[in-house]
């Protein structure tokens, strides 16, 4: 069982937070504590300005000639995005709308492995679908997450994650990487990808730091341009090159700042850290062209980017010299005070040019026709946002009809793209320690490999197949390498032999061990962590029975960011951080394993591009900040050329098992877990976990008094939803869990008990009728029966009902179960 929180980490870490909040409201305006719109000096920011090839001539005569002649109602559609899961061709015959999506969870017939050729099948369905109305007939844009890859279909190339190409520091890899990505998606009919992420993450707890390339904004800004001439190539006078997309740089702006690491929460610096340090990969994307830039959900001082009109409008088309659209994030307009999913004339009027509306266009679509008619929104605004949208579908090429690279399926997963990906591994890996010179590993070795070598799903991580990464199998990665299977070739082409043993277990005394182990993948928010530590420890002691063994060992260690892991290294000799190294795992066996001559065939070049933590609880590590004092600084990396010997490690006191993990104790949502609230409108997501409601308003969550005060939620449901506790995939399949309930009290106050059932993962069961308070146990085996079983679980606890009723609810956890059977429904 996963290990909880220590006492002694939770008050460091309040102890850090409180530190970290002092220095930043000294450092920033006064704003965060009176919830004013923050002020900017435009005059302070950098300069920067898109080609001029992106507003030439014909282009410019083009779009005002096809924007004179579409209807009020195809403008509105310009402006407004959808997500597949949620629309169809024949929708677009009523409305109009300038974009599609495929958000990390949809795929064509909401099938996450559908065939490449299904891609291409669904891209020209809606195509034609967009040529086959009257009037205007503007094409359609195809967005879609290729973050490390074309990631969302099976057979594709999976590179590195950015957390790992910092640390190589190569622009020219960077760029080259762009490119087959581009070539990749454009095969299966997209056009558009949301990135490059040029975010700077200053707290690694953050659930998305493994989407930025380091700390420090050099790094960021060598790559910014690079990966953006990679995905778009050179911006000329007539529009991208096929085999070349459209690129989105994200998420403006400093969603890598917020405090705390929290997801979706608020920067609270000043500007000029603001433009210093989280501005800076998006001039050189700018000057590079990249086309269109996705705002972020944050907030700067207390103020949403996504209606921030002193930053999307004055700044970003001022001094930023900004020419192509704005694109919101999922919904995220729907956060701003005043609006909903369904209607944000707020967002449009600061500098949206385009709403990322997925499960929301089509009242979206009413309500801001509505808003432009009633002049709550100004045609002239309306204008310059299709002027805008239009100018990029030109440049990216949707209003030609040849697409010579579409259905090219065979470039997936091609060798080539397969060679750069395991060129990429390479450079990536950070070496930590090298004791007694263990790697390279010689030839003839007998070599055993345990842990989790041989899947690929955990080495890809969050934003593989699905959004979250979870669930994937060997089967899912048909043309990529596990790092099992690359070492394996490695040491037998240097003579040796090497045996999988995931428990470690052996028949015949091996000459080295390597353990491979890390994070279980996850995506935003789901990945915010309360602190550092590394919390499984079944590596540690598979680790210390081999110490203990004398058996010499290597630690390949698999994370999106740096995580306390003194103990681990302390036990190791040797200890090498391999991020998340995607499909081709045999760039690490490159490095690893010696040649046939006994030399290495390429030594260790990556550099921490994130200083790595001294303690769990540690306050956020950067380079030149306040009392910096990690356990490896920023740029640390060590290699075969210049041996080193590491000394022990300090480490923290070790704190033991509990007997249950936590979900919802004492009035609060245990970090990383939090609630989510869901109606047929989409999901929202309740900041403070304390009061909310589903963009449909049909549930309410508000504090009740339970065992203390407002130590409870009041969940109301109006009509069909759910509310769900999310956080981190946890595998509750294993022996540690047998004996294990999910374990909540709760009041049915309203309604019928019939209509209502838990959840966990995908396995339903009713919930017990009674009055008052009552306690449930519902034994883990319960739920197994659930698509994907108890593995990978990611939404711990569903409160769903069909129908009317008021439940409130408190002390959510895993706990030894007080009996065996499962709830039966009242009959």
């Amino acid at each position: 069982m996963r290990q909880m929180p220590k006492n002694v980490c939770r008050r460091g870490l309040a102890t850090a937070a409180v530190s970290l909040t002092a220095l930043l409201m000294a450092a920033g305006p006064a704003l965060a504590q009176s919830g004013a719109s923050p002020v900017v000096d435009v005059s302070a920011w950098p300069s920067a300005k898109s080609p001029d090839a992106m507003t030439d001539a014909a282009t410019s005569a083009f779009v005002e000639d096809l924007l004179a002649r579409m209807t009020v109602e195809e403008k509105v559609g310009q402006v407004i995005q959808a997500d597949i899961g949620s629309i169809s061709p024949a929708d677009l015959a009523t409305y109009p709308l300038g974009s599609i999506l495929a958000g990390g969870n949809s795929a064509p017939g909401g099938d996450e492995r559908a065939p490449a050729q299904a891609w291409v099948d669904l891209a020209e369905a809606f195509r034609a679908a967009a040529a086959a109305r009257p009037g205007a007939r503007v094409p359609l844009m195809f967005g879609i997450d290729a973050v490390h890859g074309h990631n969302n279909v099976v057979g594709a190339t999976l590179f590195p994650h950015n957390v790992g190409l910092g640390a190589a520091r190569n622009p020219d890899l960077i760029e080259r990487i762009g490119r087959a990505t581009a070539l990749e998606v454009a095969a299966t009919g997209a056009d558009w990808t949301f990135g490059p992420t040029v975010a700077v993450p200053r707290d690694d707890r953050w659930g998305r730091t493994y989407e930025g390339y380091g700390e420090d904004p050099e790094i960021v800004a060598a790559y910014a341009g690079r990966m953006t001439l990679g995905l778009q190539g050179s911006l000329g006078q007539g529009h991208l090159a096929p085999g070349h997309i459209a690129g989105s740089a994200k998420h403006y702006l400093a969603d890598g700042g917020t405090l705390n690491g929290k997801d979706q929460g608020d920067a609270i610096i000043s500007e000029q850290e603001l433009i210093a340090i989280h501005s800076a990969g998006y001039p050189p994307a700018i000057d590079a062209g990249v086309l269109t830039i996705m705002a972020s959900f944050s907030s700067w001082n207390g103020a949403k980017h996504t209606a921030n009109r002193d930053l999307l409008t004055d700044v970003l088309r001022g001094p930023l010299g900004f020419d192509g659209f704005v694109v919101g994030d999922w919904n995220a307009h729907g956060q701003i005070e005043g609006c909903t999913n369904e209607s944000c004339a707020a967002a449009f009027n600061a500098g949206i040019d385009m709403f990322m509306a997925p499960d929301s266009w089509k009242p979206l679509f009413d309500n801001t026709l509505a808003q432009v008619r009633s002049g709550e929104i100004a045609m002239t605004r309306l204008d310059e946002a299709v002027r805008r949208i239009l100018t990029v579908k030109v440049k990216t090429g949707v209003f030609e009809t040849d697409r010579p690279v579409e259905g090219r399926i065979e470039v997936l997963g091609s060798p080539e793209h397969r060679a750069l990906a395991r060129e990429a591994v390479r450079q990536s890996l950070v070496l930590l320690k090298n004791n007694g010179s263990v790697l390279p590993i010689q030839p003839g070795a007998r070599v055993m490999v345990a842990g989790s070598a041989d899947n690929i799903g955990q080495a890809a991580g969050g934003w593989t197949i699905n959004w979250q990464g979870t669930g994937n199998t060997r089967a899912d990665f048909p043309n990529g390498e596990s790092i099992w299977e690359g070492l394996k070739d490695a040491v037998e082409a240097s003579g040796g032999t090497a045996v999988l043993s995931a428990t470690g277990t052996y028949e015949t005394r091996p000459d080295v061990a390597i353990v491979v182990f890390g994070e279980e993948p996850y995506a935003e928010f789901q990945g915010d962590l309360s602190d550092l530590d590394f919390r499984p420890r079944a590596p540690l002691a598979l680790l210390r029975r081999l110490q203990a063994e004398g058996i010499p060992t290597v630690a390949v260690f698999l994370s999106g960011r740096p995580l306390y892991v003194n103990p681990e290294i302390n036990a190791s000799d040797a200890f090498v951080a391999a991020w998340l190294p995607g499909s081709e795992g045999g760039g690490i066996a490159d490095v690893l394993v010696a040649g046939p001559d006994g030399r290495p065939r390429h030594d260790f070049r990556g550099r921490l591009s994130f200083s790595w933590p001294r303690s769990p609880d540690q306050a956020p590590q950067n380079r030149g900040g306040p009392d910096y004092d990690p356990q490896f600084a920023y740029d640390f990396g060590l290699n075969y050329a210049a041996p080193v010997e590491t000394e022990r490690l300090i480490e923290v006191e070790e704190g033991t098992d509990a007997s249950s993990m936590r979900f919802l104790a004492d009035g609060r949502f245990v970090t990383p877990w939090s609630l989510v609230v869901r109606d047929a409108g989409g999901e929202a997501r309740i900041a403070d976990g304390a009061r909310g409601v589903s963009p449909r308003a049909v549930v309410t969550v508000a504090p009740v008094d339970g065992q203390g005060q407002e130590t409870a939620r009041l969940v109301t449901f109006a009509g069909p939803g759910q509310a769900i506790v999310t956080g981190p995939a946890i595998d509750l399949s294993g022996p540690d869990y047998a004996g294990v309930a999910l374990t909540f009290r709760y009041r049915i106050d309203a309604g019928d008990a019939s209509a209502l059932g838990i959840g966990l993962g995908n396995g339903v069961v009713p919930l017990v009728a009674g009055s008052g308070w009552r306690e449930a146990s519902v034994p883990l085996r319960c739920f197994a029966s659930g698509e994907g079983g108890l593995a990978g679980v990611d939404r711990a606890w569903i409160l769903s009902a069909t129908a009317p009723a008021t439940v409130a609810v408190e002390d959510i956890r895993l706990d030894a179960a007080t009996s065996t059977d499962c709830p039966v429904a009242a009959r």
